[in-house]
């Protein structure tokens, strides 16, 4: 970025060859990739086995990317063509993984207008998105509710329980009032078990979607032992396997370690973390969950303006995760969010693109025999950019990212092929 100030219309003009040169040519690639779309999903659901994500008993790499407002697009007919663009663009790119926010509780655009009352214009939104996800031969992760205010959040949930006369005083109490969780569990069902209004499959039948999440980056401060938001995951976590016994299921979490691991609190990016109400490693050992969840956000986490400890913070909390995976859990990690502002005076673009070489790099130097993959945060088409908060990867824009990200795919087609989960058959097409 800071090269190209004061660039002079003869540089922008080969820069504008440069990117379309590249873009071209992952079309080019991605044309015989979406073409596999419906092959790929006759070849049926990701499942986990040990560490290992398969796919009909082949390894299965999570190559990814955040994009959390596809279904209020795909809601309005004037923009629903943004949600085509970014999965033709991630196709393109080599990434095959969604992770999408399948909630947005009260509010605009809402899909939960109260308890027990949907939008089904909204709903068909998010028809169109896991129907558009199979078209580009994407598989999907979807997140039922937010921690944060965003898009309703358990904040909302608490409101509509103070609305119907429930004393609650604290957002924490999303994790324990019974009402209240009655809201959650009626609003989680009747998205697995809706039926698609383009595909006219069940959500709970469709090997499209690669996982549910419980919460996206759920936090309980109200108590640091943990105990609540164990309950929850435990109770929810039944719960969700109950109606759907076949999909993949993650709880969400940042991956901060908590008091049942009180040696490894020191790894936590800062230390208020350790008494988020969350706990890596017991939480991961609630009975249903697959597989391990784990964000990176050194820029947020961290004060320290020096990029090289910012990587080098990146690089020991994932091999830690990575780690832990494989010796405690015996799952695989997924690092569902990673991600560096450009809008933080600390770093520009070519920090973000190290950042994520680092976070790359980190997956594929692992020896470990420990599946998973990870998730940018997050792909912009363009025309979106007005909603970007610093975060936006815009392929069409970077040349570079998306040489490096397309790169990516063929390392993991590389690693896979030389058979890290003991099998020389081809992999899953990632």
């Amino acid at each position: 970025m800071m090269a190209s100030v004061r660039v002079g219309s003869n540089a922008g003009s080969v820069r504008s060859v440069l990117i379309a040169l590249a873009w071209a040519a992952a079309l080019i690639r991605h044309e015989g990739h979406a073409m596999s779309g419906m092959e790929d999903e006759e070849r049926g659901a990701v499942e986990r086995r040990g560490t290992q994500f398969v796919v009909q008993g082949r390894p299965f790499l999570v190559h990814g990317f955040n994009t959390y407002w596809l279904m209020v697009f795909a809601a309005d007919p004037a923009t629903r063509c943004k949600v085509s663009d970014v999965f033709k663009d991630a196709a393109a790119a080599g990434l095959t993984v969604c992770r999408t926010w399948a909630f947005n509780d009260g509010g605009w655009r809402a899909l939960q207008i109260s308890p027990f009352v949907y939008d089904e214009e909204v709903f068909k939104g998010l028809d169109f998105v896991v129907s558009e996800a199979r078209t580009h031969g994407m598989r999907l992760m979807l997140s039922f509710c937010n921690n944060w205010e965003d898009y309703g959040g358990k904040a909302q949930y608490v409101r509509w329980g103070q609305e119907a006369g429930l004393d609650l005083s604290s957002d924490d109490d999303f994790f324990s009032d019974p009402t209240v969780k009655s809201y959650y569990k009626a609003f989680a069902k009747t998205v697995i078990t809706r039926v698609n209004t383009f595909t006219n499959v069940a959500y709970k039948d469709d090997p499209t979607i690669m996982a549910w999440e419980l919460i996206n980056e759920p936090r309980c401060p109200s108590d640091p032992s943990g105990d609540t938001l164990q309950a929850w995951f435990e109770e929810m976590a039944a719960y969700v396997k109950s109606i759907d016994p076949t999909h993949l299921l993650e709880i969400g979490v940042e991956g901060f370690y908590g008091p049942s691991t009180p040696e490894r609190l020191q790894l936590n990016p800062y230390t208020c973390a350790g008494d988020a109400g969350t706990d890596f490693v017991r939480n991961h050992q609630v009975a249903g969950v697959d597989f391990a969840s784990v964000h990176v956000y050194s820029d947020t986490w961290l004060p320290d303006p020096d990029s090289d400890a910012h990587l080098q913070f990146v690089r020991a909390w994932m091999h830690q995760h990575m780690d832990d995976a494989e010796k405690l859990l015996g799952m695989p990690v997924v690092f569902g969010e990673f991600g560096a502002s450009v809008k933080d005076e600390r770093f520009d673009s070519r920090f973000r693109e190290t950042f994520m070489e680092t976070v790359y790099d980190t997956l594929l130097s692992s020896r470990r025999d420990v599946g998973g993959g990870c998730l940018v945060w997050q792909l912009f088409p363009e025309g979106t950019e007005h909603m970007d908060d610093g975060y936006a990867v815009v392929l069409a824009e970077s040349p570079s990212t998306l040489q490096m990200l397309s790169q990516h795919s063929r390392s993991l087609q590389t690693h896979h092929s030389k058979g890290s989960c003991g099998s020389s058959e081809p992999h899953e097409e990632l």
